[in-house]
């Protein structure tokens, strides 16, 4: 993790130390370093113009979606997946060009598809023959057309590094390609008055730590779409690739330079498309992780500490699985520091426990660190994707805030939810009296 100190031994992000940050906007707390997320989208955007290779780089929001961040994301030339009604209308708040927005989804409702072809966005990733059906019709009425992709089940399962080729086909997403289904569907849009077939999208997992998988997903993409050119005459204008390209969560993670992913993926389609005489098609990929993920700190507050001689010792935050429910879920691991003692001795091992009545909200287990004293500012890195995005009000705790740092100056940019807030939706039981059992009985 990369990561400033400053004379006083504290951490900066940004340009700004992580205690003037808590003092500031209290804690549990959200810390982006904006230039990091603008530094690793470049790394892939880049790629693939010194290549002079035609590209989209899809942001996946499921990461993390906020209007800010997208705004971010519009500033820096990234396309935009989106896979909900709400992430699509936060897209069009932050003022994203309709054009450069992909949905996704394994079940898309009337309502998400009516409202991606009124905007008329840029492609629609298809997942299933019932969305075919759907598509068509909400086409048909509203006489539009619409650009797409079929998701299809390359046969290739990613877990790390590790790449299995057989049993992939057993998903929620997409076409499978080995029983004929992708070609069943392709037929189906190919045929279509008012769908527009562009290409193929494949995705083969995440925190992948190798090019290889990739390699494998990309030469069945194209021994699929030489097929279909020789037979039916089509010719795909994009391969989209997914992501799932990995990042560091802990020392034990060993990823690859952004660029090399990319690097790697141009190479085999180019490679491919030559040895087939293919016209070369856009590459499209759709990094969220590698883009969020390590730019994120999370900064919580030391409350109480507990040690079991002999056995451990347990140091509770003022967070937990409510902003960060991915220990509990996954079992991920993390890396933390004591933000104002960045300079001190690291004395013995700690276990992070989260304040939620669950024996399992363990943020890190065993984390060495310098002596930890009551109100000590813990700061937990790689933190950005899927922390905001999944949190929660278990036990009615507040969503904690965000913040935004760049070029030494903070903004928050997600405010802290309030208790009012928290209960907006609730409405209060009015007791019907005076009701006897058999009047209720047929109830």
């Amino acid at each position: 993790m990369n990561y400033d100190v400053n004379e006083g031994g504290h951490l900066m992000i940004g340009g700004v130390s992580a205690r003037s940050l808590a003092d500031h906007y209290g804690t549990p707390l959200y810390v982006y370093d904006v230039d990091q997320i603008r530094t690793n989208a470049r790394a892939f955007i880049e790629t693939f113009k010194k290549q002079n290779v035609p590209a989209q780089v899809a942001y996946a929001s499921k990461a993390f979606s906020s209007i800010a961040m997208l705004q971010v994301a519009r500033q820096e030339g990234l396309s935009l997946d989106v896979v909900s009604q709400g992430e699509l209308h936060t897209a069009l708040e932050a003022g994203f060009p309709v054009e450069k927005i992909h949905m996704h989804g394994n079940n898309k409702s009337i309502s998400e598809l009516e409202m991606a072809v009124k905007h008329n966005i840029g492609c629609i990733v298809i997942d299933n023959f019932y969305e075919i059906e759907l598509l068509g019709a909400i086409l048909e009425e509203r006489n539009s057309e619409i650009d797409v992709l079929l998701r299809v089940t390359p046969g290739i399962e990613a877990h790390t590094h590790d790449y299995i080729l057989t049993g992939q086909e057993d998903s929620k997403f997409g076409f499978d390609l080995s029983s004929g289904q992708a070609e069943e569907a392709f037929l189906k849009v190919l045929d279509h008055p008012k769908i527009k077939m562009k290409g193929l999208h494949c995705h083969i997992g995440s925190q992948i730590f190798e090019t290889s998988g990739f390699e494998m997903a990309t030469r069945k993409l194209f021994s699929t779409l030489e097929d279909w050119r020789d037979r039916f005459d089509f010719t795909a204008e994009v391969v989209n690739l997914g992501g799932g390209f990995g990042i560091q969560y802990t020392k034990e993670d060993a990823p690859l330079d952004l660029d090399q992913y990319a690097h790697a993926l141009i190479k085999e389609v180019k490679d491919l498309s030559e040895q087939s005489n293919y016209p070369l098609p856009e590459i499209w990929i759709e990094p969220g992780r590698a883009i969020v993920g390590e730019a994120g700190v999370t900064l919580y507050t030391v409350g109480s500490i507990k040690e079991i001689p002999g056995v451990r010792t347990y140091v509770s935050v003022d967070g937990g699985m409510t902003d960060n429910i991915r220990p509990a879920l996954y079992q991920a691991k993390y890396e933390a520091v004591l933000a104002d003692k960045m300079n001190h001795q690291k004395e013995k091992k700690y276990s992070v426990a989260g304040k939620c009545c669950e024996s399992g909200d363990m943020l890190i287990w065993d984390v060495e660190l310098p002596k930890v004293e009551h109100q000590d500012l813990l700061a937990v890195f790689s933190t950005g994707a899927y922390g905001y995005a999944m949190a929660n009000n278990y036990n009615r705790f507040q969503k904690a805030a965000v913040v935004f740092v760049e070029n030494g100056q903070h903004q928050m940019v997600v405010r802290r939810e309030t208790f009012q807030e928290m209960t907006r939706h609730d409405l209060s039981y009015e007791q019907q009296r005076g009701e006897t059992e058999d009047e209720t009985s047929n109830y």
